[in-house]
């Protein structure tokens, strides 16, 4: 067995987001959620979310995150599959689950990684500058949901 065989690469880790929006069966508004930290994403727009921790269901660590980052509870729609093995490719050692979800309590405010957020309306959902691992995902979001169009 060669020595490359014997190493393997560290475990994925899971990162769960929200594409948050104002109806689940016909949504027209999208929340984006402007990164402050860390300095390399700082600036970019992303969805809401955070890393699974150890032994956390994804669901549990999305409301966990959603309650974090924007003092909101949500109530959680469909699953938007990626195309590798249902996630999304987010870097090296990172990949993303998104689940459409709605404001179920509180006001979506930027208390934590972010410093700016904005609902975007019809014909809007790509003017923001995404993060670049989120464009493919806000483009599979415009084509799932004909309401996101003028």
């Amino acid at each position: 067995m060669s020595r490359m065989s014997e190493l393997q690469a560290p475990p994925e880790r899971l990162v769960v987001a929200a594409a948050i929006v104002d109806d689940l069966a016909r949504p027209t508004r999208l929340l984006a959620a402007r990164r402050s930290e860390p300095p390399e994403l700082a600036g970019g727009w992303e969805f809401p979310g955070g890393k699974v921790e150890a032994g956390e269901q994804p669901l549990d660590a999305l409301h966990r995150e959603l309650r974090e980052e924007l003092g909101i509870a949500v109530e959680v729609g469909a699953e938007i599959t990626g195309p590798l093995d249902g996630r999304w490719a987010l870097g090296p050692g990172l990949s993303m689950r998104l689940w459409l979800a709605v404001v179920a309590d509180g006001v979506p405010a930027p208390l934590e990684d972010h410093d700016e957020l904005r609902w975007l309306g019809p014909g809007e959902w790509a003017d923001v500058p995404w993060l670049p691992a989120d464009v493919a995902v806000v483009e599979a979001l415009i084509a799932l949901c004909p309401s996101a169009r003028v």
